[in-house]
C-alpha cells in the first residue's frame, strides 16, 4: 500500500514499525458541542483506513483523543450553569451516538486530557529541563527557534513566519512564535490543576504529544487529522515530541481535505454550519458516510443538498443489489452450476480492482466504482434468477467489499424497518389474500411515498428501499 505522506510531500510505501501492527493516532474532537460535517470527514476517512488495514490482516492500535479541557468547554459550562466536566461528558456521549450512526468504530483507546494531567505536567517539565521551554509568571512556553526542524511538516521557513490569527502575541513570550505548553489560571471558576508553576491547565498542542507517546510509544506509524491541523497543531506536536524523545514522532502524516458548504467555507456567521446531528434528521448515517468517501480523502469536497441526494440514491442502488441477492439466497435453491462457477471466477477481478484502488493512497472513490462494476455484472448474471449457492457467494463478496468501507451494514433490531412500515407491509399482504386489491394498491402508494417499493416475485414480496 502507498499513502501520501504530508511530511515528504509524496506517496510512499506504507511499512509499519512492527510487521503485524499499525499504530495510528488521530486527533479527536473538542467536546463542547455536537461535531459538524467537517469534523466527521477525518473520523470516517481514518476509520476506513483502519478497517482496510484490518481487512488486509493487520492489527491496528488506533488512538483518538477527547479534548475535554478548553476555553470553549469552560464558556459552555458558564452558559449552561453546569461544570466543565458535565459539559465534556455530555458531548462525549453524544459523539459516540453520532459516530455509531456513521458506522465509525470506537478507537482502541479514547484518552481524555483530564485523565492524563500528571503525564502532561511531567512532559512539560522535561521540555523545561532540556532547555526547550521556559516559565513566565505561571505560564510555560515552548521556544520554537530552539527546534531546528520547526516548519518541516508545513514546509514553512521559521524566518518567514509572522504572528497571525493562530499565533498569540503576548508580552510574556520571549518570541512571538513561541506557543503555550501550560496556561496559568486566570479566574477562580476556570479549570485548573496544581503544577510546579502554580495552578493552571495545559495548552492545546501538548495533549496529543503526551497521549500519543503514552498509548502508542515514542515513534508511531501514522498521525492523522484534518488539513487545518497541519499548522500549527501538528507542527507544534512534532517540535514538542521530538525535542523530548530525540526520535521521529510519526513516520507518516495523513491529512484529509476541507469540506465546503455549497462551495463556500463553513461558518456559523454565514449560517451554513451543519452538525452531523442536524444532517441525521434528514439522511441516514450511511448516506453521510458514503458521501464522505465518494471523493478522494485529500481532495476538497463540497457539501450540498444535491450531492447528498446523489449519495442517497447511489447508496440505495447498492442496498437494492444486496437486497436482491439476499432475496435470491433466502428463497432460491440448488448448488452452483458450471456456468455460474465460471461467472463467479470472473467476478474476482472486481475484488482486485477494489484492493488496487485502496492500496493507491486509500482511493475510496475508485473503490466505490469497482463495487458498482461488480453490482452491474452480478445483476446481468442474475437477471433471470440464480441458484441459492451462487446468490450466497455473490452476497458474501459484496458484503466483503462494502464492509471495508463501512457501508451496507446489517441494521440492529431497533434500526431496521420501523413498526409502522412493517404493519403496512403485513396489511398489504393480507389485503392481497382477501383479494382487496384497492386497499393493496393504496398501501403500495403510501409506502412508495415513504421511499419504499414492494416487488412481488415468485418467491414472495421483496422490500426495496429508495
Amino acid at each position: 500500500m502507498k499513502i501520501y505522506n504530508t511530511l515528504t510531500r509524496k506517496k510512499e510505501e506504507l511499512i509499519p514499525i512492527d510487521e503485524n501492527e499499525f499504530k495510528i493516532y488521530v486527533c479527536g474532537p473538542t467536546v463542547y458541542n455536537f461535531f459538524h460535517i467537517g469534523n466527521a470527514r477525518p473520523f470516517v476517512v481514518f476509520d476506513t483506513l483502519r478497517k482496510y488495514l484490518q481487512y488486509r490482516g493487520k492489527n491496528v492500535k488506533f488512538v483518538q483523543n477527547f479534548t475535554d479541557v478548553d476555553d470553549k468547554i469552560i464558556n459552555k459550562a458558564r452558559e449552561e450553569g453546569i461544570t466543565a466536566g458535565e459539559v465534556s461528558e455530555k458531548y462525549i456521549e453524544e459523539y459516540y451516538k453520532d459516530a455509531k450512526s456513521l458506522n465509525v468504530e470506537k478507537a482502541t483507546a479514547h484518552p481524555k486530557v483530564t485523565e492524563n494531567m500528571d503525564e502532561i505536567i511531567a512532559f512539560v517539565q522535561g521540555l523545561i529541563d532540556k532547555g526547550y521551554a521556559y516559565e513566565t509568571n505561571g505560564d510555560v512556553y515552548y521556544s520554537t527557534r530552539k527546534f531546528e526542524d520547526y516548519g518541516k511538516l508545513s514546509k514553512q521557513n521559521i524566518e518567514d513566519l509572522e504572528s497571525g490569527s493562530r499565533i498569540e502575541v503576548e508580552d510574556k513570550k520571549q518570541d512571538p512564535l513561541d506557543f503555550a505548553l501550560w496556561k496559568a489560571q486566570k479566574v477562580d471558576d476556570e479549570l485548573a490543576w496544581q503544577s510546579p508553576w502554580g495552578m493552571g491547565r495545559p495548552g492545546w498542542h501538548i495533549e496529543c504529544s503526551v497521549m500519543s507517546t503514552k498509548y502508542l510509544g515514542e515513534t508511531i506509524d501514522i498521525h492523522a487529522g484534518g488539513q487545518d491541523l497541519t499548522f500549527p497543531h501538528h507542527e507544534n506536536e512534532i517540535a514538542q515530541t521530538e525535542a523530548q524523545t530525540g526520535k521521529p514522532f510519526a513516520n507518516y502524516w495523513m491529512h484529509n481535505g476541507y469540506i465546503t458548504i455549497d462551495n463556500e467555507k463553513m461558518s456559523k456567521s454565514k449560517g451554513n454550519f451543519f452538525t452531523v446531528r442536524d444532517i441525521l434528521k434528514e439522511y441516514d448515517g450511511e448516506v453521510i458516510r458514503y458521501f464522505l468517501l465518494s471523493g478522494h480523502y485529500r481532495n476538497p469536497i463540497n457539501f450540498s443538498q444535491e450531492l447528498m441526494e446523489q449519495a442517497k440514491n447511489a447508496l440505495a442502488r447498492m442496498q437494492n443489489a444486496k437486497n436482491n441477492l439476499k432475496h435470491l439466497a433466502e428463497n432460491g435453491s440448488g448448488s452452483l452450476s458450471e456456468a455460474e462457477a465460471k461467472s463467479f471466477d470472473t467476478l474476482s477481478i472486481y475484488r482486485e480492482k477494489f484492493i488496487s484502488a485502496m492500496e493507491d493512497d486509500l482511493n475510496t472513490a475508485d473503490a466505490i466504482s469497482a463495487i458498482f462494476e461488480l453490482i452491474k455484472e452480478i445483476n446481468t448474471v442474475t437477471r433471470n434468477g440464480s441458484t441459492k449457492e451462487f446468490a450466497e457467494k455473490c452476497l458474501s463478496l459484496l458484503d466483503e467489499l462494502t464492509g471495508v468501507l463501512g457501508l451496507l451494514r446489517e441494521k440492529e433490531a431497533d434500526e431496521g424497518i420501523d413498526d409502522e412500515i412493517q404493519q403496512l407491509v403485513d396489511e398489504r399482504q393480507a389485503a392481497r389474500k382477501a383479494k382487496n386489491f384497492a386497499r393493496s394498491d393504496e398501501i403500495r402508494d403510501i409506502l412508495k411515498a415513504k421511499g419504499i417499493t414492494l416487488e412481488d416475485t415468485p418467491q414472495g414480496i421483496r422490500i426495496v428501499i429508495g
